[in-house]
């Protein structure tokens, strides 16, 4: 069910952020939201792997917003219902999301972010 998982780490200066993991470590930028202007959060591929870098606006009290990891799986609402009946905590119900992907929230046993994902439809 879920086949694929990679880290976001969130900075209150993504353009710094950027300078490291692009410019010093030759990460290549895949994806940028929004597609024009200031990003808030920028796609990194680095040989096989992938790391997200989003803006952090406020940090929550709540649960470690600094690392998230994403989780796709092939359906999100079937996924988030087996972490719910395992006792995972949600902290946000399914919702489509402007770039076409569905997304859940939940945190681990630990309070770490993990947002559970199915990707858009493919035209």
């Amino acid at each position: 069910m879920f086949d694929e998982m990679f880290p976001i780490l969130t900075s209150p200066d993504l353009g710094r952020a950027l300078r490291f993991y692009r410019d010093l470590l030759g990460g290549t930028v895949d994806y940028q939201f929004p597609p024009e202007g200031e990003p808030v959060y920028v796609g990194l591929r680095l040989g096989r792997s992938h790391l997200g870098l989003g803006q952090q606006d406020e940090p929550s009290e709540l649960t470690n917003d600094r690392v998230t990891l994403w989780i796709y799986t092939d359906d999100c609402d079937a996924g988030l219902e087996q972490l719910r009946a395992g006792g995972a905590e949600v902290l946000e119900e399914p919702v489509d999301q402007p770039w076409g992907e569905r997304m859940a929230t939940v945190t681990d046993p630990d309070g770490n972010r993990v947002i559970i994902a199915s990707r858009a439809a493919t035209p």
